[in-house]
């Protein structure tokens, strides 16, 4: 008879049985993909932007002439690319995007929603625990400015004379 090449020290019994109900509907909502609708419009405007940044980059193309045309503004244009940038530079990998038509969000698409929403809310503690161990706490900042930068500029496109 062999012994076993590991044993594990038997824990102390829990205080109360596991919920299995509760982690079977948090299994559940997290295979459910997210809604484009789900989010603000400032967050969905940007998602858009960050997918068609995407479709230009494939393309070998400046993205700003048509994001300027479909965001009716070129600073805004300017500010999602900018915050496209910042994402991409603090991302620990590369940023899973649906296509630019679906109305489903990546897990990507959904906490970088997370994070324009907060953001929009000015609630820089939910935007950082948004992202709390996703990115290093040394990026963080320039990322709270580049999202800044992209509401502030939505804000004053909205404000602007049509």
């Amino acid at each position: 008879m062999t012994k076993p090449i590991r044993r594990f020290a038997k824990s102390a019994a829990p205080d109360h049985a596991p919920d299995h109900a509760s982690a079977s509907s948090l299994i559940e909502e997290l295979a459910r993909p997210a809604r484009l609708a789900s989010l603000g419009p400032i967050a969905a405007r940007f998602l858009y932007s960050l997918r068609l940044i995407a479709l230009h980059e494939r393309a070998k193309r400046d993205p700003v002439p048509e994001l300027a045309v479909r965001l009716g503004s070129v600073e805004v244009a300017a500010k999602a690319l900018h915050l496209s940038q910042a994402i991409a530079s603090s991302w620990p990998e590369n940023v899973q995007l649906s296509c630019f038509c679906s109305p489903r969000l990546t897990h990507d698409e959904a906490t970088i929603g997370a994070l324009l929403d907060t953001a929009s809310a000015r609630d820089r503690g939910g935007f950082e625990a948004q992202i709390d161990g996703l990115i290093r706490p040394a990026r963080v900042h320039r990322l709270w400015e580049a999202v800044l930068g992209l509401v502030a500029a939505e804000a004053r496109a909205a404000q602007a004379p049509q």
